[in-house]
């Protein structure tokens, strides 16, 4: 089952959008950016989201041999992905797990969440304090 309020938007308001959030337009539930790669993994919303703390991978100076399976639950566990901002840089919202119901902007250099909470932002958390700051004409990236 999908979060709220992100189920009801879909449900009552759209199934996706042209217009934003993010830079790319919101994708339909089951869609993909278009950068997504030919070689997809199958994704699995049932297994959890494995993070529950910002990692930058390009920064993991001793990164451990477990880095590129848990890389790949990054990009496939328990996620759907809401759009793209471009040079894959794609928000996703975590559908399963101690995240579930928060945003998360997963690159090709790491993962982080989104919400004031978490830093490099005054948005509220989850997926209306991620249209709600959108729709201001905010930065992403807008805390001192």
């Amino acid at each position: 089952m999908l979060p709220e309020p992100y189920r009801a938007f879909v449900a009552e308001i759209a199934d996706g959008s042209y217009s934003g959030p993010p830079e790319y337009g919101l994708l339909s539930v089951a869609e993909l950016p278009d950068d997504w790669g030919d070689d997809e993994q199958e994704r699995d919303l049932s297994k959890p989201f494995p993070l529950v703390e910002a990692w930058m991978w390009e920064e993991d100076s001793d990164p451990s041999e477990d880095a590129d399976e848990l890389l790949e639950q990054v990009y496939n566990h328990g996620s759907i992905v809401l759009g793209t901002d471009g040079c894959a840089m794609n928000w996703h919202l975590i559908v399963t797990g101690p995240h579930r119901g928060h945003v998360w902007l997963i690159s090709d250099v790491g993962a982080v969440p989104f919400g004031a909470q978490f830093g490099f932002t005054t948005a509220e958390p989850g997926f209306a304090g991620w249209v709600r700051h959108w729709a201001a004409n905010k930065p992403w990236h807008d805390a001192a």
